[in-house]
């Protein structure tokens, strides 16, 4: 696990994050493998983040809005640490630059928690990017951790979904590579999209995913962050 290091602005307008976005895509990423999995197929150190803004308004997300990321490490299956972090987006929702609204929220919940994991889980894309740098590699760059993005939708990536069938894949692609996988959690429901982001290769990234998939669709790390950042949501603004 590499040091935490010292925190840096975020790029503060769309040109300077399009340049980042690009250096980051053609960046050398320094090689990394799945770690032996702990008793019962466990990683041994993985975290998630997830960011939820408040309720009601209409369009997709202004700037000014007050947005709150939660945190959930998790060691051997087991929740070791938990954060939260609560500020005012900066920029307006749009899909290619999620990292000017989201980036800064989710790098500090991050770095509430005591240490980094092995792994890092992020409600954003990865390869599957204009530039081929979205939000969840981003965000394991700037960290140093290897990491993976999970969402529900595609950005600009292509692909069928897969059989009807718990655990059945399908490729997803971009320009003809394959930069993810849809994972079939459960029968009947829609399934997860699986990017490759820092460090992670598609098949690297699905059995990561894998590992945390139980009962709920959503991996267990990813889940709790969710429930975190609501609930830091609902504390704010019941008062």
């Amino acid at each position: 696990m590499e040091g935490r290091g010292e925190i840096h602005p975020w790029q503060p307008t769309i040109a300077a994050l399009e340049a980042e976005q690009q250096r980051l895509a053609a960046a050398p990423m320094p090689a990394w493998s799945l770690p032996r999995l702990a008793a019962g197929g466990l990683l041994p150190s993985i975290a998630a983040s997830y960011v939820c803004f408040g309720r009601g308004g209409s369009g997709p997300g202004a700037t000014g809005d007050t947005g709150w990321a939660g945190a959930a490490w998790f060691r051997a299956g087991r929740v070791a640490a938990t954060a939260a972090a609560q500020a005012v987006a900066t920029a307006a929702y749009d899909p290619g630059h999620l990292a000017l609204r989201e980036g800064p929220l989710h790098e500090a919940a991050l770095r509430g928690l005591p240490g980094l994991p092995e792994i890092l889980i992020v409600d954003a894309t990865g390869r599957d990017h204009p530039r081929r740098a979205g939000l969840a590699l981003h965000l394991g760059a700037r960290l140093g951790v290897a990491s993976v993005g999970v969402t529900n939708r595609l950005l600009v990536a292509a692909g069928e979904w897969p059989a009807d069938t718990p655990g059945a894949t399908a490729p997803f692609h971009l320009e003809g590579e394959i930069v993810g996988f849809w994972l079939r959690v459960r029968g009947g429901v829609r399934p997860l999209a699986v990017h490759a982001a820092w460090r992670t290769d598609p098949a690297t990234a699905l059995a990561i995913v894998r590992t945390c998939v139980e009962a709920q669709r959503t991996p267990e790390p990813l889940r709790t962050a969710r429930r975190l950042a609501r609930e830091a949501r609902t504390r704010a603004t019941a008062c």
